[in-house]
This record gives structure tokens, C-alpha cells and sequence, in this order.
């Protein structure tokens, strides 16, 4: 019973305040009165006037970017339930989605519906938000790592990842010889085209090894730790080497390229010495959900 008076209450509010609209809605329009009132007449119908209200809404860049996050998702997901049913890691059939979506096959058959959906403006937008999601994705595989395994098998880390950068750097400046006659751009040194298919054949997919351990259940394994130490020192060798290579190449010298590595040991340093004695304590403090503030969580994301 009480119930029942309580909702002839709250309707009988909803009633009254509906009706004082209308009111003030009916003695408004006396306001106009005198006024030059222009009524926009432009010969559609309200399902017109609809549909081009649609059509402007779909193009703002935040409807353009939720449509192609949306597609995304569902072509990859797709692709990569089929690679799981072969099988095979579900980042490869994300990476063929991305194929297909792309230039390479959407672009080409089907242009109208890759420029509607995939406009060249929008890509800056489509980048940065899967360098975000890149960033926190390698943030979750640092804090998987098991670093006392990878204290016991650092040289072998290091030993392996050199092998696997220096025999494929060897074949590809092989190759340049061959195919630098046809594919160097005008005016671009031998040593310098050279270097650059070396780099290239040499640097690792980090992040598609990344996930493919992780999607493997191996990832805090001592196997699985070996092999996400030997892909980093992989990367960080290689891109110490490209940035020597572009150096050189615009600069005509390597000591250009100097600045950026010794940058990068400063940074290395820095969040060894400096950053993880900070966040082992910070972890130390607020060890339970219940003691983990917004702050807190803030601060992880900041760093």
C-alpha cells in the first residue's frame, strides 16, 4: 500500500511539473508577437531532415573513430577465431584483418567503402589511440616478467639476440648488393641502402612476440622469459642501430647518433635506480585492493 502511494506521488510530481511546461510553452509563443520570426523551409521532409542530420553526425571524427573501432574488433576477433581453430596464434589472423582492412585489399577493391570508413584524415587519430593501447599492452608484459630468471640467463639472453641479429644483418646487406641497381632511390650510397635492408631484416616484431607468448600460457615461464629478454635486446639493439644508420645518412657522421643512445642509457638508468625503487615501494605500502587509491593508480598510469 505504501508502494502504491508512493508511486501516485511521483507521478503526480512528473504530471504537475509536465503541465507547468506547457504552460510556459503556451504563454512563450504570445512572446513572439510582433517579432519576425523565420522558419527554416527548405523543401524536405522530417525523414529527410533526418537522415542528413544522421549523415553530418557520422561524420564528426569521434563517430568515424568509434565505427572503425567497432570494425576492428569484429574482423579481428573473427580472424583470429579462425586462427585459433587451425591452431595457430590469434595475432596472426589480427595482423591478415589488418591486411584486409587496409590499403592493401579494402583500399584496392573496395575504395568507396575504405574512403567512407577509413578517411586519410582520421588515421592520425586511428594511430595514436593503438600506441596507447601498444603502450599499456607492454606495460602488462613487463609486470608478467620473472626478473630473478632473467638474472640467471642475462648473457645468454644477450648471446642469442646478437646471433639472431647479426646473421640476418649479414644476409640482407648481401641482398642490397644485388637488388641496389633497381630499388635504391637516386642519389642514396651503397652503405647507406645496404645498412637500412640489414636493419630491417634484423629488427624483431617485439609486440606480436609479445603476444604470442602470452597467449601461450608460457609467458612466466622460464622459457617464455628468455625469449621476451632476447626480443627486447633485439629491438633495443637494432633501433640503437637504425638511429646510427639515419644519423650517418643525414649527417654523414656517427657521432649524431651518439646523442641518442646515450639518451637512451640515461633513461634505462633512470627507471632502474630511480623509478623501480620508487614503485617497489609504492607497492609495499598499498599491497591490497582495499589500500589501492585512485591516486595510486594514477601514478602507475603516469609512469
Amino acid at each position: 500500500m505504501l508502494k502504491f502511494k508512493n508511486t501516485v506521488f511521483y507521478h503526480s510530481i512528473i504530471g504537475g511539473f509536465a503541465a507547468l511546461m506547457y504552460w510556459i510553452v503556451l504563454f512563450g509563443t504570445k512572446l513572439e508577437i510582433g517579432r519576425d520570426i523565420i522558419m527554416p523551409k527548405n523543401g524536405n521532409t522530417q525523414w529527410q531532415e533526418f537522415i542528413n542530420s544522421l549523415a553530418h553526425n557520422l561524420e564528426h571524427p569521434l563517430a568515424i573513430l568509434l565505427a572503425q573501432i567497432i570494425t576492428i574488433i569484429i574482423v579481428a576477433r573473427f580472424f583470429g577465431w579462425l586462427c585459433r581453430k587451425i591452431r595457430q596464434p590469434s595475432v596472426i589472423g589480427e595482423i591478415v584483418a589488418g591486411i584486409l582492412l587496409g590499403p592493401s585489399f579494402l583500399g584496392m577493391h573496395f575504395p568507396d567503402i575504405s574512403a567512407t570508413l577509413f578517411p586519410v584524415a582520421s588515421l592520425g587519430n586511428l594511430h595514436f589511440l593503438s600506441q596507447i593501447g601498444l603502450i599499456l599492452f607492454m606495460f602488462v608484459v613487463g609486470m608478467e616478467l620473472d626478473l630473478r630468471i632473467l638474472r640467471t640467463k642475462a648473457h645468454d639472453a644477450v648471446v642469442i639476440s646478437h646471433a639472431s641479429i647479426i646473421i640476418p644483418f649479414t644476409l640482407g646487406m648481401g641482398l642490397a648488393y644485388y637488388i641496389y641497381e633497381s630499388f635504391a632511390p637516386a642519389g642514396v650510397q651503397f652503405s647507406s641502402f645496404a645498412l637500412f635492408i640489414g636493419i630491417a631484416l634484423s629488427i624483431t616484431a617485439f609486440p606480436v612476440l609479445a603476444r604470442i607468448v602470452q597467449e601461450r600460457g608460457i609467458n612466466k615461464t622460464r622459457l617464455g622469459t628468455i625469449v621476451i629478454t632476447c626480443a627486447a635486446a633485439d629491438d633495443i639493439t637494432a633501433w640503437c642501430l637504425l638511429a646510427a644508420v639515419i644519423a650517418i645518412v643525414k649527417a654523414g657522421s656517427f657521432v649524431s647518433a651518439l646523442y641518442i643512445i646515450v639518451l637512451a642509457a640515461i633513461y634505462v638508468f633512470i627507471m632502474i635506480k630511480v623509478i623501480r625503487p620508487f614503485l617497489a615501494r609504492i607497492g609495499n605500502l598499498y599491497q591490497t585492493k582495499e589500500s589501492l587509491s585512485k591516486s595510486i593508480v594514477a601514478i602507475f598510469f603516469l609512469t
